[in-house]
């Protein structure tokens, strides 16, 4: 195995990234400003929470190196990743505010290179960026000629927080935009040696993977707001079962199974701003976004949706319990996350909030806000609520044994936005309620007779 690589930003792609390549044989030099990221790289120990991670980099040994020099890394590579962030700027697009002043240093290092180089864009840019200011900026920095000195690919990755590595090695398809053929193929070989499944390679200019990145999450984010919006069709029909009715859509091939759960709003740091990018995009060159606009409203909406059907099982005065902060299990992300949406939205209302996440990190995004507590663990959280609500399916909280949830004085309603409590149902002490669902005939679950 000849190439070396260069992963330029050790955060929650890049690191699990340069583990992934090294773990795979080859040699890697990560490189980041923080210098806690690059001490715990050399160490052995994971700069960032993602399960699997600290024994990749057990395995990865000496093969994966870090530092804080970029120079150093692109001189002692033949393909450099960028993976710093983009954030969202006011119009709702991506900024290059980090992007630019790194691949500026990634050229000022190829400017002495008389081998051809590759730098790969994984960060998530808007369209016309890779093949505008990202070239300029490696082209005037290095004074050496995109396609002919160095090449080019803008290279998304299509992965989950919490299952990074596995959606690394196990993706879907791969997305390659390419300055020049060479390009592509020397990306597409570096994969064949990393994937461990045989995944089909889309190979394309730059400025169609740019729109496709886009394009595939906002389709995801569409998908997911028509199960939404069945779930709270299903919800207003007595037996209706939205888990029945996805299941068998999902068997047409034309739909598919995936994503189509029927739960709560999508949140985390990609859907929401790939969603909102790709109608800032369309509303800056004049096209129509009313579907990508229409999923981004609709999708907002269900916190406020979901925080009614909350406020009419909840007797007076009671608390309300929030189970879940992350977007997802088996991350610390909570930003967009329904659990941290929900609980900012009832305490604005002045109800008392109690919530737990497994990740000790996830309450810090609630500091400030009044009626807000946050419990020392699940059974707390329980315990002190009238009502409780599981907003993120961490494993952990199907294992709580069922007395834990119920209680002697009044029945406490439990509302299941996963449906992932199941054995809770019939439970003696506590009201079950399962969203997506409308329950027996006369009682859709939008309406408790626990309610005050």
């Amino acid at each position: 195995m000849s190439s070396s690589i260069s992963v330029i930003g050790i955060g929650k792609l890049g690191a699990p990234m340069a583990a992934c390549f090294a773990s795979r044989g080859f040699r890697v030099k990560a490189v980041d400003l923080n210098p806690q990221k690059v001490n715990a790289i050399n160490n052995g120990v994971a700069p960032v929470h993602e399960p699997g991670l600290e024994e990749l980099l057990r395995e990865s040994g000496s093969r994966l190196r870090a530092s804080q020099n970029i120079g150093e890394a692109v001189q002692s590579s033949d393909v450099t990743f960028v993976v710093v962030g983009t954030p969202s700027d006011k119009s709702g697009g991506f900024s290059l505010q980090y992007v630019l002043p790194t691949c500026e240093a990634v050229g000022r290092a190829l400017a002495s290179k008389k081998s051809f180089h590759l730098v790969v864009l994984t960060s998530t840019v808007m369209p016309g960026s890779t093949g505008g200011a990202v070239l300029d900026a490696l082209e005037r920095s290095s004074g050496k000629r995109c396609g002919i000195d160095f090449g080019l690919c803008y290279n998304p990755e299509f992965i989950a927080l919490g299952t990074v590595i596995r959606d690394f090695y196990n993706p879907d398809f791969l997305l390659i935009g390419e300055s020049d053929p060479r390009s592509g193929q020397m990306l597409a070989d570096i994969y064949k040696q990393v994937c461990k499944n045989s995944p089909a390679v889309a190979r394309m200019n730059l400025i169609n993977a740019e729109v496709t990145k886009l394009a595939v999450n906002t389709y995801i984010t569409t998908k997911i707001s028509y199960a939404n919006m069945l779930a709270r069709l299903c919800e207003k029909l007595p037996e209706a079962d939205v888990n029945v009715v996805t299941d068998a859509l999902g068997l047409d091939t034309r739909i598919g199974a995936k994503y189509l759960k029927g739960a709560v709003s999508y949140g985390g740091p990609c859907f929401p701003r790939d969603n909102r990018a790709l109608a800032a995009l369309a509303s800056r060159v004049g096209a129509s976004s009313g579907l990508a606009e229409a999923t981004d409203i609709f999708n907002r909406a269900q916190i406020k949706l979901i925080a009614e059907i909350v406020k009419s099982h909840r007797a007076k005065d009671e608390a309300v319990g929030i189970l879940g902060l992350t977007y997802k299990p088996n991350t610390d992300v909570v930003e967009e996350s329904f659990g941290l949406l929900l609980a900012q939205e009832l305490s604005s209302e002045n109800l008392e909030v109690i919530v737990f996440d497994p990740s000790t990190d996830a309450a810090r995004a609630l500091t400030g806000f009044t009626n807000v507590r946050v419990a020392t663990s699940a059974e707390v959280c329980i315990a002190a609520s009238g009502v409780v609500v599981l907003a993120t399916p961490w494993a952990e909280f199907r294992e709580i044994a069922a007395e834990e949830w119920a209680r002697e004085e009044s029945p406490r309603v439990v509302i299941d936005c996963w449906r992932a409590l199941g054995h809770l149902d019939g439970v003696e002490g506590l009201h079950y309620v399962k969203l997506g669902f409308g329950g027996a005939a006369g009682k859709p679950v939008g309406v408790s007779s626990t309610a005050v």
